[in-house]
């Protein structure tokens, strides 16, 4: 299995934190934000990852390289500015994930999640959902008790995590887009299914959510002494 991270986000709620360093390489006590991703793919497994690339991008390159500390083939795919939106960075990524299911996971997220557990027997993917968070109570999609999504509440939240088939996208023209409208095409279809994920989850967004991503690490670290 693939697997690609989403990295060209411009990190403009971060502040003054990213505005010499990109969101994904800031730190996580000894570990960055995607250098974290990188190792615990790598640990299930996974030995070519694609990152897309936009504001920044140059920074994400020069400091991963080739991936070889993780054990990793990494291969870039290149947006410009403005970067092509979620939906857009993954169609124009496609040529460097093949014809196979691939995983798919936002830079910007703390997860403990087994990567490996993720599988779809029917459809063209399977989406991870998390409770609501404070900062997102509505929530994104619902979920049957058969694993089905649908966009009706209750919702829960979208993780930023999922395995996806390529066929999802190819009908969707190279071009600046976001990944929901996608997504909500794929579930009228009946093409996607869900999983609930009550574990450690935190989306990275902001300078207090660092703070809290920090802790939880650092908590983590204190235990492991």
């Amino acid at each position: 299995v693939k697997a690609m991270i989403l990295a060209a986000g411009r990190g403009e709620r971060m502040g003054k934190l990213t505005i010499g360093t990109p969101k994904p390489l800031l730190q996580l006590g000894p570990e960055t934000l995607i250098g974290r991703h990188l190792k615990r793919l790598a640990e299930v497994g996974v030995s070519e990852v694609v990152i897309n690339l936009s504001h920044q991008g140059e920074l994400i390159r020069d400091h991963l390289v080739s991936g070889r500390r993780w054990g990793l083939r990494i291969t870039y795919s290149h947006e410009g500015e403005p970067s092509l939106d979620t939906g857009g960075g993954i169609i124009c990524a496609l040529p460097l994930l093949g014809n196979d299911p691939f995983l798919l996971v936002s830079a910007d997220v703390l997860t403990d999640i087994d990567f490996s557990s993720l599988t779809f027997s029917t459809g063209k993917g399977l989406l991870v959902l998390v409770p609501n968070p404070p900062h997102h109570p509505a929530g994104d999609f619902g979920l049957t008790s058969d694993g089905q999504l649908t966009v009706t509440p209750p919702r829960l939240t979208y993780a930023g995590i999922a395995l996806l088939d390529p066929e999802l996208f190819r009908n969707f023209k190279p071009k600046r887009q976001p990944l929901r409208p996608i997504f909500d095409s794929a579930i009228e279809q009946g093409l996607l299914t869900g999983l609930r994920y009550d574990g450690l989850w935190l989306d990275v967004g902001t300078p207090e959510r660092l703070e809290d991503a920090r802790e939880v690490i650092q908590q983590r670290e204190k235990k492991n002494l």
